[in-house]
């Protein structure tokens, strides 16, 4: 017999995020989810760089994100968000992506983004993630073609590209998540609507949070999605960027500035005196 997943604790979830709304597995209560997990648990690697491991059992995943009110990054936040919408009623098949945001299209990326397809009885089959960080989705987007799609901060759409746009080997059936900044549009991560076992996120949940080559290993990062706009810090570098296109940036300059601004701007309190590890070449001034 299969082994049974554990059940996640819907009421301290719901409490977490501040979600009171129905429960209904439809599309607005998959919407009002997403949207309250996106403004509420950021999306952040800082265990990463305090030399600790990832773990994507279920109870390790509620602890962190839920009970210890952190935040995580994209196998831990869609996986936390999978357990709770099938234990709604809703059918979710987890996917695996490659990360093409401001990547040169020659270059190859492996794949190592989870999102999630679900099914609404609704609106159909819905694309959901509430894990990447600086483009996370604010609400989910319906599994439609080159219509662009609003309810997040920049217009979204998703294609299918031809073999000879793939940035991925085999690329005869892989879909782009895109995002519109300005007048351009760009691939966030490409994807495939197979399904993919546990062990592949295992694999690359390894490769994020371990490989010397990840860069989630070297570099800062942190992210939440708010309605009107989105907080991010990448290493000393804290922007806040607007709806309306304007933003606000400032550089940290001491680690003390970094831990008040995750918790005024994120919700995340670590005991002072908490230090990151960064790489050599973005030090903190002495």
């Amino acid at each position: 017999m299969p082994e049974v997943p554990p059940a996640p604790d819907l009421d301290a979830y719901f409490a977490r995020i501040g979600y009171t709304g129905p429960r209904t597995p439809d599309f607005a209560t998959l919407a009002g989810i997403h949207a309250r997990h996106a403004q509420t648990i950021p999306f952040e690697n800082l265990d990463i760089l305090l030399g600790r491991r990832i773990a994507l059992d279920l109870p390790a995943i509620e602890r962190k994100l839920v009970h210890d009110r952190r935040g995580g990054y994209c196998f831990e936040q869609n996986a936390l968000l999978a357990a709770v919408l099938r234990a709604l009623g809703y059918t979710v098949t987890p996917l695996i992506g490659r990360v093409r945001w401001q990547v040169p299209k020659d270059t190859p990326t492996p794949p190592v983004h989870q999102l999630l397809r679900v099914e609404t009885p609704d609106a159909g089959s819905c694309l959901a993630d509430v894990g990447f960080g600086s483009m996370s989705l604010f609400r989910p987007l319906r599994l439609e073609f080159d219509t662009p799609q609003s309810g997040c901060l920049e217009p979204r759409r998703l294609v299918r590209l031809a073999p000879e746009e793939a940035p991925a080997p085999g690329g005869t059936d892989l879909i782009a998540h895109q995002a519109k900044l300005g007048d351009t549009w760009g691939d966030v991560y490409v994807f495939r609507l197979h399904p993919v076992p546990p062990i592949d996120f295992e694999v690359s949940n390894w490769f994020t949070c371990a490989h010397p080559q990840s860069l989630f290993l070297h570099t800062l990062r942190a992210s939440l999605t708010l309605p009107d706009r989105r907080h991010t810090i990448f290493n000393r570098e804290f922007t806040i960027r607007h709806g309306d296109g304007r933003t606000e940036k400032r550089t940290l300059a001491t680690a003390d500035e970094l831990l008040a601004v995750l918790a005024e701007y994120f919700g995340l309190h670590f005991p002072p005196g908490t230090r990151f590890a960064l790489r050599p070449d973005v030090p903190w001034p002495t």
